[in-house]
Formats: structure tokens, C-alpha cells, sequence
């Protein structure tokens, strides 16, 4: 899958797997915050939402652990790396 393409496209979610308070400091727009550690718990959530699952955070090392995870769960995910990126790339026409 081509992470760029999915995030112009709009296709997926995004999920920003950093802490509420980190998320409140700013976030992409329509981005579903599920922190790191909460994601095991919150597997069946993250199976209802349309995939693939575009996880990112500050530096993407966090969504990276997260897509690792999840995809071993059989949840078709990716990593988008950090917020900022993925949130310059959803302004970004196709």
C-alpha cells in the first residue's frame, strides 16, 4: 500500500496513537485519538472503523509499534509516521 496515496486519497482512518494530552496540542483534522497503550484493549473499536487504519504520532515510533501490533491482529493498517506529515498530506491534492 502506497501510505502517501491512502492519506491524499482520504482513505482509512487515522489514528494518532499519541497521549490525550499530546493530541490536544494539535492533531489532524478528523483523526481518532487511541493512545499506544490503550490499543489492545480497544481492538474491537479499531475493527469497526473503515481500513486500512493510518496510525501516526510525533515521530513514528509509536505507530509504528501500533502497526505492527494491529496488523498481526489481521486489521489491515499502516504506518503514516508522524502527525505533522500525515497532516500535510491530507491538504495535499491527488
Amino acid at each position: 500500500m502506497d501510505t502517501e496515496k491512502l492519506i491524499k486519497n482520504n482513505e482509512g482512518t487515522i489514528v494518532d496513537v499519541r497521549t490525550r494530552g499530546e493530541f490536544m496540542g494539535g492533531s489532524v483534522a478528523g483523526a481518532v485519538n487511541m493512545p499506544l497503550n490503550e490499543i489492545p484493549l480497544r481492538l474491537d473499536e479499531l475493527k469497526e472503523m473503515k481500513t486500512p487504519l493510518i496510525f501516526c504520532c510525533a515521530t513514528g515510533n509509536r505507530s509504528g509499534q501500533a502497526t505492527h501490533y494491529v496488523s498481526r491482529q489481521g486489521i489491515e493498517c499502516v504506518n503514516g509516521g508522524s502527525w505533522l506529515e500525515v497532516n500535510f498530506l491530507t491538504s495535499q491534492e491527488v
